[in-house]
């Protein structure tokens, strides 16, 4: 089985951008300028703000604005139409480094966009399911069932019968990231906050094996991470330049949280 590549239906971002001058606005610019599946719509230089349109994940887009040698946060996701239906976010973490951002955004409806990235994993194909409580209290282990209600069995993410929670596989490269990127009809961002995700060991089947638990789990093995989900900014709904409660900057924050190195600081030309 192929692994899919992290598009999915268009939406845009909004960006905090360290940008300082007007030749770091043109070294943005020239990052973006050319990128298939990104459309830049508005930087705004004072407010160090970039807004795109894009059907990337929103980590390949970071990464492409930070190639600027300029770093980047993302502040909110939004449709391509006026107006939100919610947006939600987990910080997924795990023994051995794992670690990551699984974001969900009501696009329609009766669509909904989960986009992440997690590193730290084994290479090859993950299991990722919406579980019903966002109780860590035990790690994963407390996070309970699939989040499932309407009582299916479990499946894969097109399959008629399926739990709600049933995202499929997520796949890590040769350095341990996934970046993904997909559409579900069956999520509703307003059913799962407060609820978790969790990243599993092993592939999920996707209720297709032999296996007893196959049409349980997917058999996709021991819980390897996890986060509860939380409501998240829609579009220009997230002014924070300094956290009020500690005093940590947009960007230190970024280098503590988000997956991925920090990008090496290019000197003003």
């Amino acid at each position: 089985m192929a692994a899919p590549g992290p598009r999915g239906p268009s939406c845009r971002l909004e960006f905090a951008v360290q940008m300082s001058c007007e030749s770091c606005a043109e070294a943005v610019r020239g990052a973006l300028r050319g990128a298939p599946g990104v459309r830049l719509l508005e930087l705004r230089l004072e407010a160090q703000t970039v807004l795109v349109e894009t059907e990337l994940a929103a980590e390949r887009v970071r990464e492409l604005l930070e190639a600027s040698g300029r770093r980047a946060v993302l502040k909110g996701m939004g449709g391509t139409e006026e107006g939100s239906l919610g947006a939600a976010v987990a910080a997924v973490a795990g023994p051995g480094g794992v670690r990551g951002l699984v974001r969900f955004l009501q696009v329609t409806p009766q669509s909904c966009l989960v986009d992440g990235a997690i590193d730290g994993l084994q290479p090859g194909p993950h299991g990722l399911h919406v579980h019903e409580f966002g109780d860590l209290s035990r790690s994963c282990d407390s996070c309970g069932d699939h989040f499932n209600p309407d009582g299916e069995c479990h499946g894969g993410p097109e399959d008629e019968h399926r739990h709600a929670g049933d995202l499929g596989n997520i796949w890590a490269d040769a350095d341990g990231r996934a970046a993904f990127r997909m559409e579900d009809s069956r999520l509703k961002v307003w059913d799962i906050i407060g609820r978790s995700v969790v990243v599993d060991a092993g592939e999920d089947d996707l209720g297709r094996g032999s296996h007893p638990l196959s049409r349980v789990t997917g058999n996709s093995g021991p819980r390897l991470a996890c986060g509860v989900v939380a409501r998240a900014a829609g579009l220009f709904q997230n002014p924070k330049r300094v956290c009020s409660c500690d005093g940590v900057t947009l960007w230190d924050e970024r280098n503590q949280a988000a997956p991925g190195p920090p990008p090496a600081p290019t000197p003003h030309l």
